[in-house]
């Protein structure tokens, strides 16, 4: 098992005289100043690099694969080899944690060790479709053209994920900020108005009364149910991750759910038809390719009738007709699947079908996003504003009295 890497600072001089100064990534301090000498580097100073006290060494994430993915297609496009192109990102990248993988990679490819290998080493940042579309490139001797294909699919899967999120995002930060606003009125506020009011002397209305009996709710049961919702929530997302039966479940209720459910169901078409396209059009075999579609399809009501559609094509169905079994699938994308085996086209069919389902996911979180805005708007007024006009409605009541 090859060691883990580590990466270096270093100052010195080239063979012309010239300051020289960067990172390095080697196994231990020793190796760094060899591999410095063989390029021609006579450091003077060579140190461990510090990790910065925040946020230093940033996570690798999906965007991050998506934009490197890019580089390397444009870099082998270009001409450059693929060690090249890999050191060449690896210093030039901002991040500690994708400096030090990348470095890593390339000690592996530099050994002998095929990228694809290299890669699958990295689990957490490449799954087994993107090392088997890598390993595909390498064994038909296109790793530009493969990656050409696997960066226009890294780049279409983070768009389209980044329209969910912000379709999520926003109604849910709304709606957090007025609950923790809410709560602050019912347990500062309005207590502060209760005592004003016990020195009226008269009865209160029953719009007021109902409010300061929330807000005593708040504070004598307000803990005990804030700890039961975060245990509920606690225990909830360990099952979740556990079970595979219940993680189904969810799946299959969220899109049941009015728009987003719709939303979610045009996502898993888009997520599934780019994947086959791509791993279909890359050279792997359609079953291999439904395979690793529906792992991609991020729903399991979706990867099962993907899975469903494999086992029927291995037995010698067409796939257009295997989808209109599933109930899952529009007529339209049967229909237009069904042209493409007839064309012999599926893959540039399915690329089609991507994007006119990605473009409706486009349009319809806009129209979602706008739609919500006027909402969580009326209810916060209404929320926020009941408040108010339930703690000074006493304090009208008796000025009209006066």
């Amino acid at each position: 098992m090859a060691k883990a890497l580590t990466t270096f600072t270093y100052q010195g001089a080239d063979r012309q005289g010239n300051a020289k100064k960067g990172e390095i990534n080697a196994v231990s301090l020793s190796e760094a100043k060899n591999l410095l000498r063989r390029q021609g580097v006579s450091a003077t100073k060579v140190k461990k690099l510090a990790k910065p006290l925040f946020g230093g060494n940033s996570k690798i994430n999906a965007a991050d694969i998506s934009i490197l993915s890019r580089q390397i297609a444009t870099m082998l496009g270009a001409g450059v080899t693929l060690i090249q192109s890999l050191e060449m990102i690896a210093q030039g990248h901002s991040k500690p944690s994708m400096r030090k993988m990348l470095g890593e990679v390339v000690h592996e490819v530099k050994a002998g060790t095929p990228l694809s290998t290299a890669l699958r080493k990295h689990p957490d940042h490449f799954d087994d479709l993107y090392c088997d579309l890598v390993e595909t490139g390498e064994q038909s001797g296109a790793l530009e053209t493969i990656y050409d294909r696997i960066a226009v699919y890294k780049e279409k899967a983070e768009a389209l994920k980044s329209k969910i999120k912000k379709a999520m995002f926003y109604p849910i930060a709304v709606v957090v900020v007025a609950f923790i606003v809410t709560t602050i009125l019912l347990v500062f506020v309005v207590p502060q108005f209760e005592e004003i009011f016990s020195s009226f002397g008269a009865e209160l209305p029953a719009f007021t009364q109902f409010v300061l009996g929330i807000s005593r709710f708040v504070q004598d049961y307000g803990v005990y149910i804030a700890a039961a919702a975060g245990f509920g929530a606690w225990a909830f997302m360990r099952a979740h991750k556990k079970s595979a039966a219940l993680r189904d479940k969810v799946d299959a209720q969220i899109l049941k759910i009015p728009v987003i459910g719709e939303i979610l169901k045009k996502a898993s078409i888009a997520r599934f038809t780019r994947t086959l396209s791509t791993t279909f059009a890359a050279g792997v075999p359609l079953i291999g390719a439904l395979e690793s579609a529906a792992g991609a399809s991020g729903n399991a009501v979706y990867r099962n009738a993907i899975l469903f559609i494999r086992k029927e094509v291995a037995g010698g169905m067409q796939m257009h007709t295997a989808m209109r079994a599933t109930a899952v699938f529009p007529d339209m994308v049967t229909q237009m699947i069904a042209i493409g085996e007839e064309s012999g086209a599926v893959d540039d069919m399915l690329s089609k079908i991507a994007s006119i389902y990605e473009a409706e996911v486009d349009d319809m979180v806009d129209g979602l996003t706008s739609l919500l805005e006027p909402m969580i708007m009326a209810v916060l007024g209404v929320v926020i504003g009941g408040l108010i006009v339930a703690m000074y409605l006493p304090i009208f009541q008796m000025g009209n009295v006066v």
